[in-house]
C-alpha cells in the first residue's frame, strides 16, 4: 500500500502498454483508469492487450475497470482507495456509483430517491 503522505504529484505516470491512449493510468498499483476525454457507448477500447467495447458512453474523468475487480474489494486510484465494489466488475467497465460504494462519502443518485420515494 503507498505511503499517502508521499507527494505523487512528482512521480512519472506510468505507461501501460497495450493501452487505449484515451485512458490514463494515475499510479501503477491503480485497478483503474481514467478516461482522459469522453468515449462514446459503441466505441472498441484496448485495455492493457483486451479489446473492451463500451456499452454505455465513459464521460472525461470517469473510471474504467484496468482489470476484473471482485465484489467487495477496494477500488484503487492515484494509489489510493476510493470506494469498495458493490458487484463484480469486469475489465473495461465504467466504474461509477452504480457499481461502487464510497469509502467516505454517502452514495446518493437519483434510483435511490425513486426508492425512498416508492417506500412511502
Amino acid at each position: 500500500m503507498p505511503n499517502p503522505s508521499r507527494d505523487l504529484s512528482q512521480q512519472p505516470v506510468p505507461v501501460t502498454a497495450g493501452t487505449d491512449s484515451r485512458l490514463l493510468l494515475l499510479f501503477e498499483g491503480d485497478n483503474v483508469f481514467v478516461a482522459r476525454m469522453r468515449i462514446r457507448a459503441g466505441e472498441t477500447v484496448l485495455v492493457e492487450g483486451n479489446g473492451v467495447t463500451l456499452a454505455a458512453d465513459l464521460p472525461l474523468g470517469h473510471k474504467l475497470a484496468r482489470r476484473p475487480i471482485a465484489a467487495g474489494e477496494k477500488i484503487v486510484k492515484y494509489g489510493a482507495p476510493i470506494g469498495t465494489a458493490t458487484e463484480a466488475i469486469p475489465v473495461g467497465t465504467p466504474v461509477h456509483v452504480h457499481n461502487v460504494k464510497s469509502d467516505y462519502t454517502p452514495t446518493y443518485h437519483l434510483m435511490d430517491a425513486n426508492k425512498a420515494e416508492a417506500g412511502r
